[in-house]
């Protein structure tokens, strides 16, 4: 059994979400409010510990047409810093294109109104970017 632990890294937050041991399920963490990335990354270490975390999925901010652009590498730099923290923890990276999309129609649909949407975006986005990948393992 693996916990798995998903990144949505913006820049001004970074929503997480885990999985459950079964790696079926994701849940929605919470949203660190970027800040000094010491603060960012000891947070992070704080939420790996407490979840027993096995692997990290980062959602990877493609450009709509498939290109990588500067938010990739943002992405990338920024999880390179956890790896030197986490250099056990296996980083998956995963086309994260339209999870915000999703995430947001998700919270309209279930009537979440638009203030309480802007609090909890980025952690859903995270469990959509970790639901997909969970589900491209089964």
């Amino acid at each position: 059994m693996k916990r798995y632990m998903s990144l949505d890294i913006g820049d001004r937050t970074v929503g997480i979400a885990v999985s459950d041991l079964l790696g079926l399920t994701a849940q929605g963490v919470e949203t660190i409010r970027r800040g000094e990335l010491e603060a960012d990354l000891n947070r992070l270490d704080e939420l790996i510990a407490q979840y027993e975390v096995d692997e990290l999925v980062s959602g990877y901010p493609k450009n709509m047409n498939g290109t990588e652009g500067e938010r990739c590498q943002i992405v990338k730099d920024f999880m390179a810093e956890v790896s030197k923290r986490h250099p056990d923890l296996p980083v998956h990276f995963w086309d994260e294109r339209l999870s915000t999309v999703a995430a947001t129609r998700s919270l309209i649909e279930a009537d979440v109104s638009r203030k309480k949407r802007r609090k909890v975006i980025d952690k859903m986005a995270a469990v959509f970017i970790l639901q997909g990948w969970l589900d491209s393992l089964h």
